[in-house]
């Protein structure tokens, strides 16, 4: 079904997927944080314009 076995290059593959894997969990985690962190100034911006 799934031929996953990358032969001689394995040692090079493999890591490469981890690292790309690592990239992607990275990538995510910045654009939650950066995320709430936006979320937190808007609601802040907007409480100022209410009050």
């Amino acid at each position: 079904m799934l031929d996953l076995d990358p032969g001689p290059y394995a040692a090079f593959i493999w890591p490469a997927y981890g690292l790309t894997a690592l990239a992607f969990v990275g990538m995510i985690a910045a654009s939650l944080n950066h995320a709430r962190r936006w979320r937190k100034k808007a609601e802040a911006l907007t409480k100022d314009r209410e009050a």
